[in-house]
């Protein structure tokens, strides 16, 4: 089996570089998937309240005949519970629903800048929701960098991580290289452009030269960038390519080639202008 190098995020917490994403898998078919994830070798699953999907991860936990320290599980909170009090129990209802031991790392959603909650309460909430032990870490996504340097500024607490969208179409460098400068790791979504990337002919080349496919090659540049990366799939096959990145390296030159691709295409929403909250 492939070993998954960790991060270390906050004291005593590192984080698989390597995770499975269950985002759009349908709660149904959830606990199936993860337990195919685990199979295949993965330890670090991310999901969120929205997703709708929390107690099928926790479900696949409690199934697994792995010792809950060996995985690592990600949740979110969802866009209508930014409110302090709110904030505090929901994070206490995703402890539940993923087997009732302290979720590894719990993230802010989305900061909802144009919406009447004010992240930097919800961030507050986030540091009151570690203390208490429903996390051990806490973390934000889709924040850009004046969003990071607000909380920041307004508590003297820094997210262990960031998860926003990044590609080599979108290399969302600036928010990265901050991240990058304060100890914030990057978490990757959409990592490979909902797809859009796997026909590129620059990705094509080197895919051809090293062996691998183009997901493969895309996914390796995530790692080799430092960025932690959660690839979803419901293809047990793909599943199973996708965890095999840890048997070739890149060049440089291969990096570079890659970041060069960057074009700004984002496939989600804009963090500065986005303000869905669910009715």
């Amino acid at each position: 089996m492939n070993s998954i190098p960790e991060i270390q995020i906050a004291e005593g917490v590192s984080i698989p570089q390597l995770g499975f994403g269950v985002y759009q898998i349908p709660p149904a078919d959830t606990q199936a998937a993860v337990e195919a994830a685990l199979e295949v070798g993965y330890r670090h699953i991310d999901t969120a309240q929205m997703y709708g999907n929390e107690q099928g991860v926790g479900d696949a936990v409690a199934a697994s005949d792995l010792a809950r320290g060996d995985m690592f599980v990600t949740s979110k909170l969802n866009n209508g519970f930014h409110r302090r009090g709110d904030a505090l129990r929901e994070a206490e209802s995703s402890v539940k629903r993923l087997g009732g031991e302290p979720m590894d790392l719990f993230l802010i959603h989305w900061p909802l800048p144009t919406t009447d909650v004010d992240y930097v309460e919800t961030w507050k909430a986030m540091v009151e929701i570690r203390e208490q032990g429903l996390a051990r870490a806490i973390g934000v996504s889709n924040f850009q960098v004046p969003h990071l340097e607000r909380i920041i500024d307004a508590t003297g607490e820094k997210p262990a991580v960031n998860q926003i969208e990044v590609h080599p179409y979108l290399t969302n460098e600036a928010v990265r290289a901050f991240g990058s400068a304060n100890g914030i790791t990057t978490e990757a979504w959409s990592p490979i452009a909902q797809g859009a990337v796997l026909n590129d002919p620059v990705i094509t080349a080197i895919a051809e030269r090293v062996g691998k496919s183009t997901a493969q090659v895309t996914l390796r540049w995530h790692i080799q960038l430092g960025n932690v990366v959660f690839p979803k799939s419901v293809t047990r096959a793909r599943v199973e390519e996708n965890f095999q990145l840890f048997d070739f390296e890149l060049t440089d030159e291969d990096v570079a080639a890659l970041s060069s691709l960057n074009k700004g295409l984002r496939t989600g929403p804009d963090p500065d202008t986005f303000d869905y909250i669910p009715a």
